[in-house]
């Protein structure tokens, strides 16, 4: 009767091992070139849809482009000096601070405002809740030319000011009530979207810090402030930065409805852009403003990083 040779058993059972090992291995990168077809469109579309116009950009703001044809001339740092003697562009920075200043509290206040209601159980939520979020779904070029109508010196508003006693309203021609008009625009458009957002974080609240809140006695207000706020830190922080971008970015409603006017009130940073480049066909001065809002939009992601950062401590 032969025994086993227990020295030869670790053996063959590293060797069982390594082979299994090597076989995983093959595997692991045998699937290499199936994720790297998956990850190809979106790799495609990241390079050609991003990082290529914003290089471009970068390019042509240091080149001057007369009437946007070549050949062009280097420049250098010229074309953004010219920017800040230019007082077109100053305005549009300044309307797009005004307008940033007014608009994104206004739009996250009435968002978790009306997230806090439709987040009740009461009777209709669901549907006010769909109603609210219906402007989304609608390109905001729509939403603008239905804008423009209800403006209209005949239309639907001053129709309604009209049965109130109320005199006529400029609206979109009057200095003072263009931008709270694309202000309100903007908002109706926006809103709902972010307070979807603030649903789904008020859904991830423990239900028993309410209840213990209102065991010590805090009435609904206090709930609020000292509940449902700091709950929602997170995504309060990630809501107004990403609004403070969307909003740095608008232009549909502003080209539409003014085209900036009257007098530049309404001249948003983004319409000047657009201006620059295909009505003065300036495409070095563009650029350059383009660069600016890029470099305003990483200023604000930074920013959004150390919200976010703080909410998660």
């Amino acid at each position: 009767m032969t025994t086993p040779d227990t020295r030869t058993a670790p053996r063959s059972a590293r060797r069982l091992g390594g082979g299994r090992g090597r076989r995983s291995g093959r595997r692991r990168y045998g699937d290499l070139p199936i994720a790297l077809t998956f990850l190809l469109p979106a790799v495609i579309a990241a390079v050609v849809l991003r990082l290529w116009p914003t290089a471009r950009a970068v390019w042509d703001s240091l080149r001057s482009t007369p009437l946007g044809v070549e050949p062009t001339r280097w420049v250098g740092l010229d074309q953004f000096r010219w920017l800040i003697d230019d007082p077109a562009f100053l305005n549009s920075l300044k309307v797009t601070l005004l307008f940033g200043i007014i608009v994104n509290p206004l739009q996250i206040a009435v968002a978790l405002v009306l997230a806090v209601i439709f987040n009740e159980r009461i009777r209709g939520a669901g549907l006010m809740r769909t109603l609210v979020f219906l402007p989304v779904a609608i390109p905001q070029s729509v939403s603008a030319v239905i804008w423009a109508v209800a403006f209209r010196p005949d239309g639907p508003l001053n129709g309604i000011l009209d049965r109130l006693g109320i005199a006529p309203q400029g609206f979109l021609t009057s200095p003072g009530q263009a931008l709270p008009s694309i202000i309100l625009v903007v908002s109706w458009i926006g809103v709902g979207y972010w307070m979807m957002f603030l649903i789904a974080g008020l859904k991830e609240i423990d239900p028993t810090l309410y209840e213990a809140a209102g065991l010590d006695g805090a009435g609904r207000w206090a709930r609020f402030r000292h509940v449902t706020v700091p709950q929602l830190r997170r995504q309060l922080a990630f809501v107004l930065v990403a609004d403070t971008i969307s909003n740095l970015l608008v232009f549909a409603p502003v080209q539409i409805l003014t085209n900036g006017g009257p007098n530049g009130r309404t001249n948003l940073i983004m319409n000047d852009v657009f201006e620059r480049a295909y009505t003065q066909v300036d495409v070095g001065a563009a650029s350059a403003a383009t660069v600016v809002v890029v470099v305003i939009a990483l200023a604000i992601v930074l920013v959004q990083f150390r919200l976010l950062s703080r909410g998660s401590d």
